[in-house]
């Protein structure tokens, strides 16, 4: 059976590697993204099954790339990691309906749990 695709998408490397590392040791494809921006542009040539997604990036928010994909026909599950959690953040973030909303640090099996769930439905 063939893994899916997942891509990662935040502003900080050392975390884009992190996730990358644990995907792929999970037995995922995987593919990182500095910028909501350069996601977008892949989307002509990548398909990924998830998305992994930081809100709080310059330039494009998570947020502001949550409503570019709602303009397009991608039809992309997504996990929301934040390490800015607040109540108005997470109210915020839910409206866009994401298969998880998750806290940085988060636990290794509790993000691929998200993932696995994610990718059932």
């Amino acid at each position: 059976m063939c893994k899916a695709l997942i891509a990662v998408v935040d502003d900080e490397e050392p975390i884009r590697k992190a996730l990358q590392r644990l995907l792929r040791s999970a037995g995922f494809e995987t593919v990182a993204f500095a910028s909501g921006l350069e996601f977008l542009e892949s989307l002509a040539t990548v398909r990924p099954q998830c998305l992994v997604l930081d809100l709080h990036m310059p330039d494009m928010t998570g947020f502001q790339l949550l409503e570019r994909l709602a303009d397009t026909d991608k039809q992309i599950p997504v996990l929301i990691l934040t390490g800015h959690d607040s109540d108005e953040i997470r109210d915020k973030a839910l409206i866009w309906r994401p298969a998880a909303y998750l806290r940085k640090p988060v636990h290794d099996q509790t993000l691929l749990d998200a993932l696995e769930l994610a990718l059932s439905q």
